[in-house]
């Protein structure tokens, strides 16, 4: 059997897929149904977990929260987003370059790879599905909002569960992760393991160097330098 013992775990929104109509039509629905009134103001998304957004959410709609706000507000947000799955496909769209890319290292040697995102597990796995990606992803080992940890804890769970699945250990520096946020560049700062950015969201190419980005790309249309990036990133693991 093959050793896998580099590990790519990947952003998934505006990184490789842009369905911001579903979700903020999703968010709108989960806070009327929560709530019992309209949602005035989404909260910055880029770089966030689910449960930042939605206390931030909350808090830019003068909500004073209760320890009973966060799981009813996730369940409701899953719920809207089941509902929306034909509108992925509809709405949503893949970036450009994403399933090349996602490919492209799935074929490289002793190399799995996964997802670790701000998202909860659900709306991950519907958003990759629907979209098409799912197949060259080992969901079982990706990093999701629980509601409890950071984006940086997420980073290691991953590599915790991908070592545990494959009976490999991955090193951080064997571990690389592939994002569009400044605050992504700091999770994998704070986690040990290089980035590489792409300025696919709202950041810019200079701000993501700046916030420390191994790489940066414009986007993740160049499938070889994608997987040059990754190569050069690992190769003293």
């Amino acid at each position: 059997m093959t050793t896998l013992n580099r590990l790519v775990l990947w952003n998934i929104d505006h990184t490789l897929v842009d369905v911001g109509r579903i979700t903020r039509e999703a968010y709108a629905e989960a806070f009327q149904r929560v709530i019992g009134r309209p949602l005035v103001r989404l909260a910055p998304t880029p770089g966030r977990t689910e449960s930042e957004i939605i206390f931030e959410t909350l808090a830019f709609n003068d909500v004073v929260t209760t320890d009973d706000h966060l799981p009813a507000f996730t369940a409701a947000l899953a719920e809207s987003f089941a509902a929306r799955r034909a509108d992925l496909k509809a709405h949503g769209r893949v970036l450009a370059g994403a399933l090349e890319a996602v490919s492209a290292v799935a074929r490289l040697p002793d190399t799995a790879q996964s997802v670790l995102t701000g998202s909860i597990e659900p709306n991950a796995v519907l958003k990759v599905t629907e979209l098409g990606l799912s197949g060259r992803l080992d969901l079982d080992v990706g990093g999701y909002e629980n509601g409890v940890y950071s984006k940086a804890a997420l980073l290691e769970l991953a590599r915790t569960r991908a070592g545990e699945k494959h009976g490999v250990r991955y090193t951080e520096k064997a571990t690389v992760y592939v994002a569009d946020s400044p605050r992504d560049v700091q999770a994998a700062r704070i986690a040990g393991s290089p980035i590489i950015a792409v300025a696919s969201g709202s950041a810019t190419e200079a701000e993501l160097r700046a916030a420390g980005a191994d790489v940066v790309l414009s986007t993740l249309a160049d499938t070889d330098a994608v997987v040059r990036a990754v190569l050069e990133l690992t190769q003293d693991r």
